[in-house]
């Protein structure tokens, strides 16, 4: 493996898998997160180290950032994906809901964020990407936590860009449509007819549009949302 190490959450399955997997495949060690113990079998297979934990627990996140500094000594990138949150009515999110998901999507970016900061401005700085939503600025009924949440996401990641900027530490988000490798995984959600190459993107597509924004040809892009949507959003 290369000598750069990058940390991915939620990585047993879906987006983070497909994130672990490419992140390596050109290169990067990886230690990986996640709630399913599969995590473990993933991060062997691709020679990066795995932690069972939850995004939402400040001390898994800890056991996650001291693992990797232990095993490598150095962080170069942050991949902060999140599981799918569910899609209930408006007001039949109880209070302990939006507290649940405030801590999953929000608070642990913050946290992830605190645990790194340090070590890569030690190393003269850094790479993060956390995984949004294209619906995150247009709020939309049936994914509520997106239009909320994940924009209070967004606003943490420009401020913290401004911040550690002079370190060189950047942080960006990436905002998907629909994301996976086969049709049947979007069972129960109303994907439109008209999808520009017929199907969603893959995986191994989106990671490598968050490949680049971790890599030095994006150098200059911090504190930004980059669309991974065919222009379905119809914010500029």
């Amino acid at each position: 493996m290369g000598d750069k190490v990058v940390i991915v959450t939620a990585a047993s399955r879906g987006i983070g898998a497909g994130c672990a997997k490419e992140l390596a495949a050109q290169g990067y060690n990886v230690s990986l997160l996640a709630r399913s113990a599969s995590v473990l079998d993933l991060a062997e297979s691709l020679q990066g180290i795995g932690v069972q934990g939850s995004l939402s627990s400040a001390a898994d996140l800890e056991t996650l950032v001291k693992s990797t500094l232990d095993q490598w000594g150095r962080i170069d990138g942050v991949v902060m994906s999140f599981g799918d949150p569910p899609r209930p009515d408006l007001l039949e999110i109880s209070d302990q809901m939006w507290l649940d998901h405030f801590e999953m999507l929000f608070l642990s970016v913050v946290r992830l964020a605190r645990l790194v900061t340090e070590p890569m401005r030690r190393q003269g700085g850094g790479a993060m990407v956390t995984i949004s939503a294209c619906d995150s600025h247009e709020p939309s009924l049936g994914t509520p936590f997106s239009g909320t949440l994940r924009t209070a996401m967004e606003g943490f990641t420009k401020l913290y860009a401004k911040r550690y900027r002079c370190d060189r530490i950047r942080i960006n988000s990436i905002a998907p449509f629909f994301v996976a490798d086969d049709m049947a995984e979007l069972e129960g959600w109303n994907v439109p007819d008209d999808l520009m190459w017929g199907r969603p993107a893959t995986y191994q597509e989106l990671a490598k549009a968050v490949a680049f924004l971790l890599s030095d040809d994006a150098k200059f892009i911090s504190g930004t949302t980059l669309k991974v949507d065919e222009a379905y959003s119809a914010a500029i």
